[in-house]
């Protein structure tokens, strides 16, 4: 895989998805930045939750067990002193619908164990917990 991205000024950066779609980071004010775009910060979460998302609905779908929803929530803990790197990270998934306890365990151990490849980047150097939750 390859991508790049392209300094706007200031703090921005642009960048363009394999599909055409357009992205923007960019820092918060404290750090320089307009507050124009994403902090690369949110992304490198939004990356985990939207990978084993993926991964959970296509595992479910093959249980044949579909969710009315499925939200996905993460908090993360950063150390204080610079780079400030994540030492760890909590992801919740909460189904609602028709979807037994046991399939949506397994669809997170299978995303989370063999298929997302951004959370098992991610938790080669932080701690990973999830849970979940059927409404």
């Amino acid at each position: 895989m390859e991508t790049s991205m392209k300094w706007e000024g200031g703090q921005k950066f642009s960048a363009m998805s394999q599909h055409g779609i357009s992205i923007t980071t960019d820092a918060g004010k404290k750090g320089g930045g307009n507050e124009d775009g994403y902090k690369p910060t949110e992304l490198l979460l939004w990356g985990i939750a939207g990978c084993t998302g993926i991964d959970v609905i296509r595992i479910l779908e093959k249980k044949r067990q579909t969710p009315d929803s499925l939200e996905i929530f993460i908090e993360a803990d950063q150390e204080d002193d610079f780079p400030k790197p994540f030492h760890s990270i909590r992801v919740r998934y909460v189904a609602t619908g028709d979807v037994s306890e046991k399939a949506l365990a397994q669809a997170i151990e299978l995303s989370e164990g063999k298929y997302c490849v951004v959370s098992q980047t991610v938790a080669r150097e932080t701690k990973i917990t999830t849970s979940y939750e059927i409404r």
